[in-house]
């Protein structure tokens, strides 16, 4: 039987038949006609891993169950999507405000649903991932301490040890990232490939040499998948948007910065500051990856050297992968019209010397945009 329960609470009996059963192949379903009806079977220790709610319902509507929730020390964690008829912006800000983490507008699309909850339940699942891999490493220094100050082979292994949860981490997140974002895995492949060539081309650069040594741009690139990792907390309806974002969506959207790095915060929080760490570059790229060299860009309008160095990189490199591939609103620029473009903006959006370092290997990103291109199978 499947290990997750879903909860979901409608007035509505044939909505309740409906979602039962095409969630109930994958999940364990329990369903409640009212907000009563659900609270009871929660203050009952009932199990909900994913609570899927519809707002207009007599006596106790949907806003004040997931407020009651929420403000349960032992249930705010549930994820709660609301499945309504309400359509309204002010209706899903007022959802969003009490902790909701999704609208799913009826008439609703089984599909949509199955996948909305899909994407909920691997969140869930990664936070529970990262809890115990704290409480195992913790337990493993705390058991090696001793046998570490006097070997120095057990302390190699806790290092090697320490190197194995690093890269489960970021690979956690990113399997995340990419069952998310609508972009490719290949874009992925290919920013992390520039942000290390770029690392390696300023490395004895006398700005960037304090900043860019052996461990540092091993780390860059395995943070650099992360940079869009915030999109996890956009709404589908903005992230899948096929034409032009309004002004309040566009707004939403660039919030994925903050999202990226509060997300990334709470696993350094969760690891401790010794095994956390190393997430320091990702949640600077994530956070700082949009802004421009003038002080133009998002989320602070941070400016020139206050913008981490790692953000700086994935700049260039998120920009000019952007500029060669295809999107719904442009084709794909040639190498070279990309190039100029970068050129045209060093020392306005780009740090001048990163965009020149691009230009001295230009070589490279375009073997890298060859060998990860999008319609190779790898």
């Amino acid at each position: 039987m499947p290990a997750e329960h879903i909860l979901i609470v409608d007035d509505q009996p044939e909505n309740l038949l409906i979602l039962e059963a095409f969630l109930g192949g994958e999940y364990r379903v329990h369903a409640a006609q009212s907000g009563q009806e659900a609270l009871a079977y929660l203050d009952g220790a009932g199990r909900a891993d994913l609570i899927l709610l519809d707002v207009v319902m007599p006596q106790l509507d949907g806003f004040e169950v997931c407020r009651r929730v929420k403000a349960n020390p032992r249930l705010h964690d549930i994820p709660i999507l609301f499945v309504t008829s309400l359509d309204s912006p002010a209706d899903e800000a007022k959802g969003l405000s009490l902790g909701a983490e999704d609208f799913i507008h009826k008439p609703f699309s089984p599909p949509v649903v199955l996948a909305r909850v899909r994407n909920q339940i691997k969140l869930r699942q990664l936070t529970r991932l990262l809890k115990q891999r704290n409480v195992d490493l913790e337990g493993l220094v705390m058991e090696r301490t001793q046998k570490i100050l006097d070997q120095s082979e057990q302390l190699m292994r806790q290092k090697q040890d320490m190197i194995a949860a690093q890269s489960a981490t970021i690979t956690a997140f990113c399997s995340l990232a990419e069952a998310r974002d609508n972009e490719t895995g290949n874009h992925i492949r290919r920013t992390q490939n520039y942000v290390k060539a770029l690392a390696e081309q300023l490395r004895d650069h006398p700005r960037f040499r304090p900043h860019l040594d052996d461990e540092t741009i091993l780390l860059l690139y395995k943070s650099a998948p992360l940079h869009d990792i915030g999109k996890v907390g956009v709404p589908d309806a903005i992230l899948c948007k096929p034409g032009k974002l309004t002004p309040e969506e566009w707004t939403e959207m660039r919030r994925h910065a903050e999202y990226g790095r509060d997300a990334i915060a709470q696993a350094e929080g969760e690891l401790g500051e010794q095994q956390g760490g190393f997430l320091r570059y990702a949640r600077e790229i994530a956070y700082g990856h949009h802004e421009k060299w003038d002080g133009s860009g998002y989320p602070q309008g941070t400016a020139g050297e206050a913008i981490p160095v790692s953000a700086r990189l994935m700049a260039v490199a998120d920009v000019y992968d952007a500029l060669i591939s295809k999107r719904v609103y442009k084709p794909a620029y040639t190498h070279e019209r990309a190039l100029a473009i970068i050129q045209q903006g060093r020392g306005r959006h780009f740090d001048p010397d990163v965009a020149d370092a691009l230009q001295a290997i230009e070589a490279i990103f375009a073997e890298v945009a060859r060998r990860y291109g999008d319609n190779d199978p790898r």
